[in-house]
Order: structure tokens, then sequence, then C-alpha cells
């Protein structure tokens, strides 16, 4: 029974069963305890007491309802008791009663016809699970073209099919209207498909890699025979089916995709064609068919030779062709294999000449080594991942930890097998769905098999850190392992391993030290000649972005779905362990990141609480992640490079960004034969782990780790927010303080896990190849061409903790001079003697030696001389090395596998100064010949100074508190960073962070004099480089006229690289469906206007990196040409210390050489070319805009007279 207690009587009245009045007279007051005061009321009391009847009334129906609700649910923990509930005596209740009947009586005519609908839902669910049998014959718009296609599906014997694809393709296309042939040039404008069209067209070409080509038949079917759905379709999806078709041989099929195509008012292409006839050939079909095909397609202008040079295509399919058009011409032959060109650049003349004596490095490997290491390379793409020994501090091995890994174990396995079933279950709804005619993600989860998927959900489980990734980002990871494992896969399936096998042992003997290639050559040119006639296969097309994360957010939701664990892991596994109830190892929570809320997965404690306790000894790395055991592929193609089967690009791209990959593509091949070729170069340097340096890291990496020394100290060590919460009453500004705090803690919480897990990562693999003899690190570019290792832990392109981790694998003996640039560049590396000459800098290398010795036999225990440097762990690898060097027999042949590096002082600029051919700005930044140094920075700071004190002794104030605190440190930053575009805005905040560091500065005037150095440091780089601002601005007003014209900003290198900036507006696709709608801003260059600030603000810097990158290749190159081991960190270039003066030699030449082409010039040029030769427009303000942008780029700005040898002189250039 239920009792209602009165509040104000502090008694209760309870409800009979009887017929007796509902409340009694003394429970008036009953419910002001629940509803809150009682208002006045104008009713009478006999009135005021029926109201509140039916007041109880409805409350009890709610409490009845709930009952059936839980008595439904069967829940367990809650007991319910069945409530009879006194009838209200008929008659009475007035319209509150009316109401409630009437509501009464709505919901039970919605639940009958609920049921209804159920019952018709079950009765039609057999049928629903039985797919729909698949479309074969398409719907036409087109009388004509449809009464043919009926005549000739019923099978008349005069006319068999093979005869009907000549007479379709004789058929002109049907005439469109004028909106369909508005909405035809529109969709051929656009070259940027739409979301729904990037999906379909994904689908079509997914069908035919899992052999669903009927599947997809019947979906393009489908879609052709809605009206509104056509008008999405390009001649691409058409062709893609058609495809199919020829590979399956059917004939039949085929031709009724040539009807789709001329009854939707396309054209048939190369592709079309190749397809019809590949089919033929594959069917032997009469030559008179073929016959017509071919004059069908003279007649729309196709030339037959294309065939086999423009469509990409196996060489199965090839044959195919070929031997369809052979039926027709015996004679014909594929044209050749067109000659290797060569690049005409002046400036990669000598870098390709044929005759001249070359000296190509050999690898320190025998062919035998390097070929072994082939297969254990080969092994690791093919298993996909690396198991990786962690070094974290391992716990000893309990009971508690052995229980847990059995634990995890155990649940992995369940785990494993539900995502099988899920996974199932999925594609049979995606199957139906499809068979429904629209496009599904039920291909793409068909690539890999579902022990595939699912090992490869629980990988991603296994690395989800405790507080959660953002679903996006966890989406986007999933859909790209997806496609890098069905790559792999697709290689394996087509036996292209097996060609590679051959080929790369051949290609091997380029580089083993004991064999020779006559005559020699460069490896890219090498493995072109082992090519064979067939070329390279076609390559794998990456997916579209919103397929890749529709894809991924599935997965991700398979894993939410099917992935549970007991909510007591320490409950005995006797009786009841089956009923245990379980709980979801993942939630979707939201979480706000600035202003925007997005949707995170986040791991349950309790399962990141056994993953601590088991603490497992691996890690797990994609193969792509982690150095390659042998030598990279070289590069051939924007497509071909790198890894052995793992997908890898050429140039990086901004997500959503396709311009610069057509550019690459479209470019002749020759353009990019010295961006091949200095990638490979680079990728071709073999390394090794520096053991001695590993295990000191190692050691302070267990004890706690060293912040100075960038060694991240473990997540525990990470700030706590308070634990009490603020008593009542506190102030707000102190409650907002507290928010603050808290949010600083967590911030540095999260920084310090992710600081400690990349030096995880980064200590692992280096353990894991620390016994390796060697190990290459393949390199790709962005969109400057600057270029950057694939592999993203361990590389020398990172802080001074990871460069210090590797040397060389090569040795080279030091030589005559080897010692002293050893010395040299360890004193480099303390930054005690940046503006000393090279003679003070060895005297003071001579002084240290002591402290050198030292620092390398006892560098945790001793003076720890080392530790006070600007680059410490290099310092102390440097140590050591110079320590083994000093104490060898022979210093002079003392093998050394220690990098110097040789540094470009302020490069950008350097270039700017030489663009300008500015003699005061050369004079700056060490262009011309000097005995000591000249540091940019100083001299501006000196400028500055010199600015301020003319303001002091004006009266200014904020120009009298910075006396005594314009230094170096303060303003180099700022000069650094404006060469690369640094507006005020950006250069103020880097001031006030110097200021703020100083503990002598009043604080309260930070604000006021960050405003005031940031303006004078521009002045003072206007008074020293006035030609380098003259050009920042040209290339900046250029770059804002030609935004505005509805373009973005590209050019060409000097090397022949295409450059587009990937700056346009922001576009936002919606995935929806799911646990939750996802919307993902991308920058999409071919559908979105460009963004015009970032293009002006991007212009300078962008090109200054691309004129940079040019002279790493160019020196790149010729110092390979050498016989020299090179690789660099954009404008800081390494080799042995014995080849320092050589390629020191290299790098003032090629600048020089770089610098001699009238690279404004060319620019200008280009841009005119590109921007300005477009037809007069009927709109005045385009032509007015195009009229303004040409004359600004027909102004160069002025130049002056500095003498570019100067640089071959200068010392300090590069030092």
């Amino acid at each position: 029974s239920f009792r209602w207690q009165v509040s104000g009587a502090g008694r209760g009245t309870t409800i009979p069963a009887g017929p007796s009045p509902l409340v009694s007279p003394a429970g008036a007051g009953a419910l002001g305890g629940i509803w809150g005061r009682r208002r006045s009321s104008s009713a009478s009391p006999c009135e005021r007491d029926r109201r509140k009847d039916w007041g109880h009334a409805e409350l009890l129906e709610v409490l009845e309802a709930r009952v059936r609700q839980l008595q439904a649910e069967s829940v367990s923990e809650v007991t319910v008791k069945r409530v009879d509930v006194t009838r209200i005596p008929e008659g009475s209740g007035g319209r509150w009663a009316e109401k409630l009947d009437k509501e009464k009586w709505i919901m039970q005519k919605r639940k009958q016809q609920l049921e209804v609908k159920l019952k018709a839902h079950m009765q039609k669910l057999p049928r629903e699970r039985q797919l729909r049998p698949l479309r074969v014959e398409p719907r036409l718009q087109n009388g004509q073209l449809a009464g043919c296609l009926q005549r000739w599906a019923r099978g008349s014997p005069d006319s068999p099919w093979e005869k009907q694809l000549a007479q379709a393709l004789q058929e002109t296309p049907r005439k469109l209207s004028r909106e369909e042939a508005q909405a035809l040039a529109n969709r051929e404008a656009k070259a940027q498909l739409s979301g729904q069209q990037q999906k379909l067209l994904a689908f079509l070409k997914c069908c035919l890699l899992t052999d669903h080509v009927p599947l997809a038949h019947h979906v393009l079917v489908t879609q052709h025979g809605n009206f509104r759905r056509r008008r999405q379709l390009t001649l691409a999806m058409y062709n893609t089916v058609m495809l199919g078709w020829a590979r399956k041989g059917s004939f039949k099929e085929l031709v009724y995709v040539f009807f789709m195509v001329k009854d939707a008012g396309l054209t048939p292409d190369l592709l079309s064609y190749a397809a019809a006839l590949q089919c033929m050939g594959r069917l032997d079909q009469d030559a008179e068919t073929i016959k017509r095909c071919l004059e069908q397609m003279a007649r729309d202008r196709l030339q037959l030779q294309k065939l086999f040079s423009a469509v990409p295509m196996s060489r199965d399919e090839q044959a195919a062709l070929l031997t369809a058009v052979r039926k027709v011409k015996p004679a014909f032959s594929p044209p050749p294999r067109p000659a290797p060109q060569v690049n005409i650049s002046p400036l990669l003349r000598d870098v390709y000449a044929q005759g001249r004596p070359v000296s190509y490095p050999k690898l320190h490997l025998p062919l035998k080594t390097l070929e072994d290491l082939f297969q254990q390379q080969l092994r690791v793409e093919l298993a996909t991942t690396v198991q990786v020994q962690s070094v974290d501090k391992a716990p000893p091995l309990t009971s508690e930890v052995l229980h847990a890994r059995e634990t995890l174990r155990s649940l992995q396995a369940q785990w494993e097998a539900a995502l099988c079933q899920e996974l199932q279950e999925i594609k049979a709804n995606l199957a139906r769905t499809a068979h429904g005619g629209r496009p599904t993600l039920y291909p793409h989860l068909c690539l890999l098999s579902e022990r595939q998927m699912a090992q490869m959900l629980l990988q991603v489980l296994q690395v989800l850190p405790p507080q959660g990734e953002s679903l996006i980002h966890l989406a986007h990871e999933l859909g790209m392992r997806t496609f890098n494992r069905y790559v792999v896969q697709r290689k394996q399936r087509e036996h292209q391993v097996q060609a590679l096998q051959r080929r790369y042992s051949e290609y091997l003997r380029l580089l083993a030290c004991d064999t020779q290639v006559d005559p020699p050559r460069l490896p890219r040119q090498h493995w072109e000649m082992l090519g064979g006639p067939g070329g390279e296969p076609p390559p794998e097309q990456p997916w579209p972005l919103p397929v890749l994360l529709q894809l991924g957010k599935q997965l991700a939701e398979v894993l939410v779905r099917a992935v549970h664990m007991p909510r007591n892991l320490g409950a005995p596994a006797g009786k009841g362990a089956g009923t245990e109830p379980l709980i979801p190892v993942l939630y979707h929570v939201y979480s706000f990141r600035s202003v925007r809320q997005i949707g995170i997965l986040k791991p349950h404690p309790a399962f990141s609480q056994l993953l601590a306790a088991a603490a497992e000894p691996t890690l797990t790395f994609e193969a792509a992640e982690v150095p390659m055991l042998c030598p990279p592929l070289p590069w051939t193609s924007p497509h071909s490079g790198a890894f052995l089967l793992s997908p890898a690009k050429l140039m990086r791209a901004v997500e959503g960004t396709m311009l610069h990959q057509q550019r690459l593509e479209h470019c002749p091949p020759a353009a990019l034969h010295g961006a091949f070729d200095a990638l490979t170069q680079l990728g071709n340097c073999a390394w090794r782990v520096n053991g001695r340096v590993l295990d000191l890291v190692l050691e302070l990496f267990h004890a706690h780790g060293c912040t100075r020394l960038g060694v991240p100290p473990p997540a525990s060590d990470a700030p706590c927010p308070p634990a009490r919460r603020p008593p009542p009453g506190t102030p707000p500004a102190r409650l907002a303080e507290l928010r603050r705090e808290v949010a600083r803690c967590l911030k540095a919480a999260r920084e310090l896990r992710s600081l400690r897990a990349d030096a995880l990562y980064r200590l692992s693999l280096a353990q894991h190849l620390r016994h390796h003899g060697a190990f290459w690190l393949p390199h790709n570019m962005d969109f400057r061409g600057r270029t950057y290792p694939c592999p993203p832990h361990l590389s020398h392109l990172g802080s001074d903790l990871a460069r210090a981790l590797l040397e060389f694998a090569q040795g080279c003996p030091l030589g005559p001079h080897g010692l002293d640039w050893l010395k040299l560049h360890l004193v480099n590396l303390t930054g005690l003697k940046k503006r000393e000459s090279l003679q003070a800098r060895l005297a003071f290398a001579d002084q240290v030696l002591d402290e050198v010795l030292d620092s390398a036999d006892r560098p945790m225990t001793g003076r720890k001389w080392w530790m006070e440097a600007d680059e410490p762990w290099q310092t102390l690898a440097c140590c050591m090395e110079l320590a083994r060097a000093l104490r060898s027999p022979d210093p002079t042949s003392f093998v050394s596998h220690f990098p110097v590096h040789q540094d470009g002082s302020c490069n950008g600029l350097q270039h700017y100064a030489a663009l300008g051919r500015d003699s005061v700005g050369a004079a700056s930044v060490n262009l011309t010949p000097s005995d000591l140094p000249q540091d940019v920075y100083s001299g501006v700071a000196a400028q500055v100074e010199v600015f301020r004190r003319q303001d002091a002794e004006q009266g200014v104030r904020v120009a009298q508190v910075l006396e005594g605190f314009v230094s170096r440190k303060v303003v180099k930053q700022t000069v650094m960073t404006v060469v690369y575009g640094v507006t005020r805005y950006g250069g103020r905040l880097q001031i006030e962070k110097r200021l703020r560091e100083l503990p002598d500065f009043p604080q309260e005037f930070v604000w006021e004099a960050s405003h005031y150095l940031v303006r004078q440091v521009f002045n003072s780089l206007q008074e020293m480089f006035s030609a380098t601002r003259a050009i920042q601005h040209w290339l900046t007003e250029s770059a804002r006229l030609i935004s505005h014209t509805g373009s973005a900003v590209e050019w060409v290198t000097p090397l022949g690289i295409p450059i587009i900036q990937p700056y346009h507006r922001i576009s936002k696709f919606l995935i929806k469906g799911g646990i939750q709608s996802m919307t993902f801003n991308h920058s999409s260059d071919s559908s979105q206007r460009p963004n015009t600030l970032k293009q002006k603000n991007g212009f300078p810097p962008n090109f200054i990196h691309s004129l940079d990158s040019s002279h790493m290749m160019l020196t790149a190159l010729h110092c390979y040409r050498k016989g020299l081991t090179f690789v660099s960190v954009h404008d800081c270039f390494w080799t042995h210390a014995a080849d320092v003066p050589v390629m020191n030699q290299v790098c003032r030449e090629q600048f020089v050489r770089l610098h001699s082409q009238p690279i404004l010039r060319d620019l200008s040029r280009f841009l005119v070319k590109r921007f300005c030769s477009a037809p007069r427009s009927q709109n005045l303000s385009k032509n007015a805009q195009t009229r303004k942008l040409f004359e600004t780029l027909l102004a160069l700005p002025e130049t002056g007279d500095f003498d570019l040898e100067q640089v071959k002189q200068s010392t300090y250039f590069f030092s």
C-alpha cells in the first residue's frame, strides 16, 4: 500500500481498498509537501475537495503505469506490490475527469494502432530478411533506346548481344532537356564530387574489389531509374561497373550499362571502350563486332594507342584488350615504353649528365645480408603490425599481475568472438540495404575477414588512453588502418609480392658493397630499368574522406556495442559467474574542446585499471610507423616509393585537399626527378642506435625522468587538482581561481601523459632496433617541398634527445681534418661560442677537454659539464665520440659514425637577401666573408636599443622602463619568425612570453612593453632588410589579389615541384546516425573559395620554404654524386666529420646556382600566365581585378647590387 505523508500534521492517511471516499477531510493538506505552497482559490470547499480527489487520481495513474513498466522489465532490485485504486464515483470530477477519460481513450487507440503495426511488421520481417533479387535490366527514359533494349533483351536470334554493343555505341545520346544539360555542364565543371557522389563511386569501386559486381550493377540500375538520383551519376560510375563486367566476361550486362550511358546523355571515353574491348577479348568474339567498336571509337576522336598508354590497367587486362584489337589489326603492337626522360632543368643538368665521372656511395653491407634484411621487412609489412618490447619498468610478476593478464586474455578471446558476430550482423543488414538499391559500407566491410577486423579493433582498444579519444579521430584512424591492411592483402593476392622479390633482389646489386652495376646509375634509374615492359601496376587510390570516416565510425560503433566485461572482475569463477551483469567497456560521452562539443569514446575505469594491473610488456605499432629494416623503394611516381607494401604518398596532404595530388599526377615524370632522387637519397642513409646514450636515457626514464634533460616524468607526477570542494559561501573570485587551477592541473596532466607516451614509444623502438646493424627512414615531403621521415616516433627529425639516440650505421675515417670538425661541432652544440671564430672555438674545445673526457667517462656521476649545454644529449654523444677518437692509436684512422651538423645562419633571411641582392641584409646573415660570424639577432637587438634610447630621452615611459631589458633573447624568436610570416600580433605574444620569463622586469608593464618592442623590431627589420620587406610585401599583395579572383596561390619550385597552398574556407559534411552524428570540418580545395587571409599571409613563408627545400635537394643530389653520406633537418645539413669541407663547398655552390636563376621573374611570368591569361569576362569588376593583379605581378621589387659569388668564400654561411 502507498501512504501519503501529511507534512503539516505529521501523520498519514491510508488509502482504503473499499468504496469509501478517496481521502478524508483531515487530509486536506496532504499534497502540500509535494506541490509546494497551496495557492488561494475562490472555489467552494466542495469543489476544492473534488479537485483534490482528481489530483490524487492523476498521480496514482502515473504510479500505476510505472508499476506496470517495472513489472514488464522484471527489475530484480525493485519489489512492487499491486495497488488497488478506489474508483471515482460516477458523475463527479468535472472537466478534469472528462479530460482524463479522453486521454485514456486516445492512449488506447494508439496502443491498438501500434499493435496492428507491430503485427504487420512481424509478418513482414521474414520477407525482409530475405535479400531482394538483383536487377539487371535498366529502366531507360529515352523511348527509342528503351524499345531497342526490350527487343534485344528478349534475345531474338537475329540480334545477338555482340552486335547490339556496336549499334548502341552508334546511337546518339538522347537529347537532354535544358535543365539536364545545365546540370551535366555543372557536374563536369566541378573537379570534386559531392559527398554522396563520392560514397556511391567508392561503393561501386569497392564492389569490384570484393567481387560483388552484380550488386554494383543493381545499385547503379536503381539509381539510374530514379530521375533525381540519375543527375548525380557520372561517367566514372558507369565505367566502373562496365570494367567489372569486362573482367568477368559478361557481355550482356556490359551492354546494359552502355545503354544507360547513352540514356544519361554521356559520351563513352577511353575507359568505356577499353572495358568493351577487354570483354570481347576475353570472350573471343568475332572480328566484325570488334571492328565496329574500333570504328566508332575513331569517330569519337579517340586514339587506339592511348588505350594502352593513358588507361591504367593490369597486365591481365592489357593482354585481353590486345587480344581483341589484334583480331582486327593482327600487326598492331602497343606503343613501346617511352624512353627514359631526362630532367632538363639547368639546375639539374650536372646531376643527370652522362659520361662524367661519378662516385655514387655504396652501403657497407654485402648482398646476402641485404637480401636477408629485405625478407625480414617483407614479413613485417605482410603482418601489418610490429610487436615491440616496452621499456617501461615492468612490475614484479605477482599473482595479481598474472591473474590480471589471464583475465585480459580471456576477455580478449570473448571480445574477438563477439566482434565477429556483430560484424556478421552488420554486414547482413548492410547487404539488405544495398539490395534495396542504396550504396552502403557492405563491400568495404568485406575487404577484410571478420577476424582481421576484430583483431584490428582490439589493437585500437588496447592503446586507447584513459581520458578517451574523440570519435572523429578514432574513426579516421580505423578507416586508414582498414585501407592500409587491404592494400597489403591485395598486393599479396595479385602476386605483386613475388614480382617485388625478384625485382628488389636485382636492385640490391646497385647498393651492396660486394657487387657492381655498370654503368653506375641513380637508384631510381636502376629501379625503373628493372621494371620490364609492363611498367608499374596501377596504384590503389585512397578512399574519399567521407567514406573513410563513415567506415571508421561504423567500426567504432561495433566496438562500443560488442565489447562488454563483468562488473566485478574479482568475483570467483564459480557459482553464479555466468549471471554476473555485464557493463560496456567503452562509453560514448560528450566534452567541450574550446567552445565546441565533441563526442568521445572513453574506456571504463575498470578496464583501464585492468590494463594497468596487467602491465602488458609489449607495444603494438603499425608497420609504417617503424623504421625499415632494408633500404626503401626508390620514389618513381606520386604513389610509388618508400615502403615495400604499405601505401605511402609522395606529398603529405591537408585533409580534403586534392588539387596538389592532381598537379603532381599531371606533371611530366621528368619534372619530378629531382624530388624523387633527393627523397630516395635521404631514405637510403642507414642509421643505427647509439647504445651508450640509450642506456643513460633509460636509466633516467626509469628513475622518474628529468624535465631539464627532456626525459618526462611518469604521469603520476602530474599536479593534482584540489581534492576538497570549496566550502559554502566561497567568494565568486575564489571559485573562478579554483576553476582555473583545476583546468591548469588537468592540462598539465594531459601534456605530461602525452610526453611520457611519446618518450615511451621512442625509447622502446630504439631498444627494439639497437641490435640491428642498420635501419632506414623513408622520406616524403609536405606541400612546400620540405622533407620529413615517414616513421613518426624514432627519427633524426625531433628533439635533442631524439637526435642523440641515432648515428650513421656506416662509418667513415676521420682523416686529417675530421677531429677538428668533431671539436667544432661539440662547441656549436654547447652554444657557448656562437659569436667566436672557428679558431677560437677550436681553442675553447682544447681548453675543456678535461670536461669532455669527464662527461664521456662519468656522465651521471662526474662534474656533468654536458648538462649545461644548449643541446645536452647531443653534446654528451659528441663527448663520447671525441673521447674514443682521442684515445685511439691514430685519430685520423678512427672510424666515426657521428653525424656533424652545419646550420644555416637565419636561413630564411639568407634567401630573402639573395633574392633582393641586398648587401646590408646579406652581411647581417653571413652571405659575405667575415672574420667573425654575424649575429642578426644581436644586430636587431642593438637597433631596437637605439630606438629605445631615443624614445627614452623624449620621455616615453615604456622606453624608460625597458632600459637594460632589450636583449638578443627577447627579440630572437620574433626576428626568426618574421621571415616566415609572423604578424605583429603573434610577435607581441612571443615578446610577452620572453618578458614574463625575466625575474626583474615589472610585470605590470608587460603588455605595454611587448606592444612597444614588437613595433620597434619590425621597424629595425625595415631598416636593416629593406629589400626583404619589399619582396614580402609584393608576395603578400600578389597572393591577396589572386585569392580575390577565386583561386588558390600556386607556383612551381626551381626544381619543378608544383606547389599549391591548401588554405580554403572551411566546408562541413555530416555523417548521420549511430551513436552520434558527426560534423567534420575540412578545407576542400576544389569546392570552396580560398581563405584570403591565410593565402596572403602564407605565401611569403611558404615560398621561402620551397626555396630552402630546393637548396637542400640540390645539395643532397650533388653530395650523393660525390659519394657522401648526407641527411638534413630542413636548413641543418648532416654528414661525416671527414666530409664536412666537401659538403660545405657543395652547399655554397648550389646556393649560388639556385639564386643565379631569375627566381622572382620566373615566378611573375608563371603567375601572369596562370591567373591573367583568361579571356575577358563580361563582369567589369572581375576585369578590373585581373588588370590590377596583372600590374602588380609585373611590378617586381627592385634589387640591389650584392655579388652572389661572395657566398662561396663565406665561412659562416653554414657553420
